[in-house]
Parts: C-alpha cells; structure tokens; sequence
C-alpha cells in the first residue's frame, strides 16, 4: 500500500508543479491585468472554501471516499479541457472555478484515506507525503525546460500527461466497504469549531495562507521582472520543495525534541523573514536560494503540524469534516483573499509591495499564535 498510497500524492502535486509556477505566466501571455491573474489564481484557492467541506461530509456519511477521490479526478481533467477553448476572462474563470471545484475534492479526502490505512503509524505519513513534493519537482523543472523552447501558449498541453496520472493513479488504491460512520454525539462538532485552541489554529493558519498569496500568484511574474528565465524560475520553485522533502523526512525528530508551539512559532518567524527578503534582495542568488529553503518551514513544517492537529481534535467522528475545515478556511479562504490583496498591491505598487503584505500578515500571525496556540491531543 506504500507505493499505492504515494502515487496519487505523486500525481497530484506534478500537476501543481506544472500549474503554480507557470499558470501566472501564461495568464500574462494570454494579455490579462494584474487584476484579472489574481483574481483567475484565486480560483485555485476560492473553491476550496466550499468543494472540501461537501466532498468530506460525503466521505464521512458514506464512507466511499476512494470513489468520491476518482470521480473528482476523473471530472476535473474533463473540465480543465475548457481551457483550449480559449474562452477569453469571464469564460476562463467559470472553467477554473469548476474544474477546481472537483479538483480540490482529492487531496482532503486522500488524507484521511492515508491517515487511516497508516493506522498506528501515523508518523510515516510524511515518508508518504514526500513523494508529492518528488512530483512536484519533476514538474517544475521538466515544464521550466520545454518552455524555454517553446512559447508559453503551450502550456494547457503540457499539463494533460499529468491528469492522466491522477487518473490512473486514483484506480490503483483498493475501494473501501463503503461503511457509514457511527453518529457522533450531537453538537461535538460545534463544541470543537468553537475550542479557543482551534480557533486560534485555524486564524493562525488563515494568515499564514494570507501571506502566501504573492508566492503562489506573482512570484514567477517577480523573478521574471529582475531577469531570471523560466528554467531558473522552475529550478527555484523545486530548491523550496527539496527543501520541503529534506524536512518531512526529518519532521518526526522534530516533533519528538521541540513543544509544538516552539515549531510553530519559530516557523511563522522565519516566514516573515522570507518574504521581506524575497521583496527587498530578489536580485542577490544566495539570498534568494536562502529565502526557498525556508519554504521547508513556511509550508512543510506548518502542514505536518496541522495534519496531526486536526486528527487530535477532530477524531474519528469529524476527521473529514475536520480536514475540509482546515483545508476550506486556510487555503481557501485565506489563500483566494492573499491572492486578490497582491492583485491590488501589484496593480498599484509592484510586486515587491504584495511580498511586503505577506510579511506583514505574518506579524499578526505570530501575535495571534503566541497568545492562543496550544498542543492537540494525542491519539
């Protein structure tokens, strides 16, 4: 089950690989405003507010969670085809919008199949995890070459071997029984929702997501600016994510020698630091190289710590639920708000200006986690 476990998770995050760094890119290509790329990159993100919560409660009423993951994957590839109809701003969005509205169904749902095919050895789920970030790399820097041969229109068509790979991928993990949940106590999940420890992690991972919105939107557009071509763009993308590997590798050690709110807090630390550099010394190699390895932290460190907090808080009756929650109010909510806040500080500054904003989203994020963060439980 290892190898079945990290294909999806392989499949999954190449075509992230192929779409982060570069959709931007293309976006510009195509002629769209600063405004209209950050709105069309929100979308990414805008879906996930609703699409997890749905598809979790599915998954947790009929327990078949292994065919809701192939038919979000099988729907939005079909969907995602809508792009080579050139459909011009508003028909572009409506496409993004549901081809991710399926999209962002798999990988919530795939976590709790993960979680729970490890059982006790729940520790392991960052050797599985890791293979999405081996993915992700390849994508980046096999994308990133061809484009520097060919024009970056070509793009929608490099992405199509990958949904292949989603789709084949998600057949290859056996079906479940199809064995409803036993109805959890009435109001337990309010009474979760509402603990002052989980609200607490849930705005601290919000702003965390707030702060990433010029990453994941305008910074290829901002290396391209101070001169680094498309290779060199893929190779800095894929320098964060090895980085991200080396640490899900080692994060178990981690967990095992530091309190989670000393990790916790000295992420978010260096997450602000990451982006003050990226605004301010983008031109400067190593700084910048240094700057992508702290995306070991600002993302690898932070994602392993929540995986193990909402299966601690949420437990068996609303771990799906649990995981939508996390997935619909950080990445979502807080990924699709960064994204249109670095539209408007692009559009009237620069793009220094948006990294500028998530440095500063940072600040509160720290404040807000050193007053309220506390350790989930065990088990």
């Amino acid at each position: 089950m290892y190898w079945r476990l990290s294909n999806l998770y392989f499949w999954f995050f190449a075509l992230l690989g192929g779409l982060l760094p570069y959709w931007s890119l293309y976006l510009e290509g195509q002629g769209f405003s600063y405004l209209q790329i950050a709105t069309l990159m929100a979308t990414i993100q805008l879906t996930k507010i609703v699409a997890p919560s749905l598809w979790g409660w599915l998954g947790d009423r009929t327990g078949q969670r292994v065919r809701l993951v192939r038919f979000g994957a099988i729907t939005g590839s079909l969907f995602f085809a809508g792009v080579f109809l050139e459909p011009g701003f508003y028909g572009l969005l409506l496409v993004m919008l549901v081809f991710t509205f399926f999209w962002n169904a798999i990988l919530p749902l795939y976590e709790v199949i993960t979680l729970r095919v490890l059982g006790a050895h729940k520790d392991k789920y960052g050797k599985v995890r890791l293979w999405g970030s081996v993915g992700f790399i390849g994508a980046v820097a096999l994308v990133g070459a061809m484009l520097e041969w060919l024009p970056i229109q070509y793009l929608p068509w490099l992405l199509l071997p990958v949904f292949a790979g989603i789709a084949v991928s998600a057949f290859l993990v056996p079906s479940e029984r199809g064995e409803r949940k036993i109805e959890a106590p009435k109001g337990s999940l309010k009474s979760i929702v509402t603990h002052p420890a989980v609200l607490t992690f849930f705005l601290m991972n919000f702003l965390l997501q707030v702060s990433h919105g010029a990453y994941y939107t305008f910074f290829s557009i901002h290396l391209e600016q101070h001169g680094y071509g498309k290779l060199s763009i893929g190779l800095l993308w894929s320098l964060g994510v090895i980085a991200e590997i080396v640490l899900f590798m080692v994060m178990h050690r981690l967990l095992r020698t530091l309190s989670v709110r000393q990790i916790v807090l000295g992420a978010l630390v260096l997450t602000m630091i990451r982006w003050a550099l990226i605004a301010e010394l983008t031109s400067l190699v190593p700084v910048l190289v240094f700057a992508q390895l702290l995306h070991a932290v600002s993302y690898g460190v932070l994602h392993a710590v929540s995986v193990q907090y909402i299966q601690g808080y949420f437990g068996e009756h609303h771990h799906g639920q649990g995981q939508a929650l996390y997935s619909g109010l950080t990445f979502g909510a807080g990924g699709a708000l960064g994204a249109w806040l670095s539209g408007f500080l692009v559009d009237g500054y620069s793009t220094s200006a948006a990294f500028w904003g998530g440095s500063a989203a940072m600040v509160v994020a720290i404040v807000v986690t050193w007053r309220g963060l506390r350790p989930p439980p065990s088990g």
